[in-house]
């Protein structure tokens, strides 16, 4: 990995010299535009307006559009030249409670390394205390052309740097949810019992099937083969009108997909009928009845069906 930004992690009158390095990787596939009738590849030109020519990256520069007509160039060495104490460094404003911290707010990920063998010992002190304290730091910094929101926290042995979303970048919520619905307890406790069967997955074991179907497609096109398509969606089985009934089949689908079976709940209520039939020792007797007089009705049938064997050979 190559580093995107250099600088240092100041607290008080310590510092850390770091790197940053991305975090993720974004594996979305990437497509090319092209002329529908030709396969010819569509290229955007960046075109001087006044020359009438295209000009190369290393001819373009910056500029803030303060007026119609007016337009103030703002180069590289402005920026670094802001008298911002941010400007070279992440500098640590307060530490917080990390549930203090709405995910809402988190963008994204860095990691932040050690720059040299002098920012190994502060580094690990800063690491360690955030884990000990069970705090993330708050932190502000320049990058990209503007001052930066993040916080600092431990993954695994690395001090990530998450950057995080401005107070009014985060939009009202308010409208969004719906009013006026009443909701029971016994709907509340099934939802919460569906939301513990299907708890305890490995996030390991989710992949991007979009990509990797989009993948088949592009090599299939590319071999001159067929390319696989979407098997007929299974129909609906209906609108559902009950919601418990609903949370209730899920729950046992849940428990079906994990391998669970329905034998301990078949059992709890064998369980349950039979002690309802020692309550109600009548029912017993009649049973009893009945359970002596069956072996009678075989031995009664039995001539009869030798009577009709005897007669079909003489038809």
């Amino acid at each position: 990995m190559r580093p995107v930004w250099s600088g240092a992690v100041s607290f008080g009158l310590v510092t850390i010299p770091i790197k940053m390095y991305p975090a993720t990787e974004d594996h979305s596939i990437r497509f090319r535009q092209i002329h529908n009738r030709d396969d010819a590849l569509i290229r955007n030109r960046k075109v001087c307006e006044i020359e009438d020519r295209e000009v190369g990256n290393d001819e373009i520069g910056r500029a803030y559009e303060a007026a119609k007509d007016l337009l103030v160039p703002i180069t590289d060495e402005d920026l670094e030249q802001l008298p911002l104490p941010t400007a070279k460094a992440i500098d640590v404003q307060a530490f917080v409670p990390e549930e203090r911290l709405d995910a809402i707010r988190y963008d994204k990920p860095y990691y932040l390394q050690g720059d040299g063998a002098v920012a190994a010992k502060p580094y690990v002190l800063l690491r360690e205390a955030l884990k000990r304290s069970d705090k993330v730091a708050v932190a502000k910094f320049v990058w990209h052309g503007k001052e930066r929101l993040g916080a600092l926290r431990v993954v695994g042995d690395a001090i990530v740097l998450q950057i995080m979303h401005w107070d009014d970048e985060i939009r009202s919520a308010e409208g969004i949810a719906p009013q006026g619905v009443e909701i029971s307890d016994a709907e509340v406790d099934e939802a919460v019992a569906l939301m513990e069967t299907m708890g305890g997955a490995d996030l390991n074991q989710y992949k991007d099937q979009y990509r990797e179907a989009v993948e088949a497609v592009i090599r299939a096109k590319a071999e001159g083969v067929e390319p696989p398509h979407l098997e007929a969606p299974a129909e609906p089985k209906g609108k559902v009108v009950d919601l418990m009934s609903a949370l209730q089949d899920s729950v046992r689908a849940a428990k079906e997909r994990r391998g669970e079976t329905v034998a301990e709940e078949a059992e709890t209520e064998a369980e349950t009928e039979a002690e309802v039939h020692q309550m109600r020792p009548k029912k017993k007797a009649t049973a009893k009845k009945t359970a002596e007089k069956k072996p009678a009705k075989p031995s009664a049938k039995k001539p009869a069906a030798k009577k009709t064997a005897r007669k079909r050979p003489a038809s």
